[in-house]
């Protein structure tokens, strides 16, 4: 009787060990509680991960890194005495310049509309001339200098040297590259004193006026040719409350950017072999979109004979 009772006492024990076994696994076991509280902050965390994700790319491609600053790049050209009545002489424009400006007929507008189809290119370049006209103003040319009599380099100006072409299929697109390059529109001559400046153009032009006019240093542009992108100029000076009868209209360009396309150009020449700037004879830039800016790039190149 009791080894049958010390097997039953061993069973019972073992069947106990079993059951306890059992309600442990039972309590391991993950109960559906578990699973939807796991699968819910996993899915915040996804969620959370990806908006942090979308935030950085969104601040990152909005941040607006300033350019890398560049070493300035100076240019002495040779000369004597100043050029009177061209180039950067700030006197009124005279009337054969005026001729060259005038509004264009409603037959030639609508010829040049047709050339340009979706998309109107403009070439901006300085006047330049090797002859004193009579009808041209009487000023002591460029406002700047080109160097000690007799000294300096053999370098065409930049003023002359260089080409500014911009591309836009309504004034919004145009006068937003003007101001992402922080170009600036006047308007100078007829019966007003000193230059009328605006900038701002994008959005609510504004004006200002520089009465002296030996205070702007500015290296400047001005049309020479009608072209289609001269009626936007129009529409932002006049949308600025600038007149423009009689008067000749500009584009300023900073220093920070003048010296940008020295440095573009330099790079072009050289990849071209060329080994200084006085070989340089012209350089055409042309504004380009670069993702949510502009950036010139240089389209063509002359080079000067060289000298026996």
């Amino acid at each position: 009787m009791s080894s049958v009772t010390e097997e039953d006492a061993n069973d019972a024990a073992a069947q106990d060990r079993v059951e306890q076994r059992a309600a442990e696994r039972e309590k391991l076991r993950t109960s559906r509680f578990d699973l939807v509280t796991s699968f819910l902050m996993a899915l915040m965390l996804f969620i959370g991960t990806l908006t942090v994700m979308v935030v950085i790319i969104f601040i990152t491609t909005r941040w607006a890194f300033p350019p890398l600053a560049m070493e300035p790049i100076i240019e002495n050209p040779a000369g004597t005495q100043n050029p009177e009545g061209f180039e950067r002489d700030f006197e009124p424009p005279g009337a054969e310049e005026v001729e060259e400006l005038m509004e264009p007929t409603l037959q030639d507008t609508i010829e040049a509309v047709t050339e340009a189809v979706s998309s109107v290119a403009a070439t901006l370049v300085t006047t330049d001339t090797t002859s004193t006209a009579t009808t041209a103003g009487t000023g002591a040319g460029d406002s700047r200098p080109p160097g000690p009599e007799g000294e300096g380099d053999d370098i065409i100006p930049r003023f002359e040297r260089w080409q500014l072409n911009f591309t836009a299929r309504d004034i919004g697109l145009y006068a937003r590259q003007l101001d992402f390059y922080k170009i600036e529109l006047g308007a100078i001559g007829g019966s007003i004193q000193g230059v009328d400046i605006a900038n701002n153009l994008s959005g609510s032009p504004k004006k200002y006026r520089v009465v002296k006019t030996e205070d702007e240093k500015r290296l400047y542009f001005m049309w020479n040719s009608p072209s289609p992108l001269m009626q936007f100029d129009r529409q932002l000076l006049g949308k600025a409350g600038i007149p423009l009868p009689n008067r000749q209209m500009l584009k300023f360009i900073p220093d920070p950017l003048e010296n940008q396309l020295a440095h573009i150009e330099q790079a072009y020449w050289e990849s071209k072999g060329y080994t200084s700037v006085t070989q340089i004879a012209k350089t055409v830039f042309e504004s380009k979109a670069d993702g949510r800016g502009y950036k010139f790039v240089v389209t063509s190149q002359r080079y000067r004979k060289p000298k026996n």
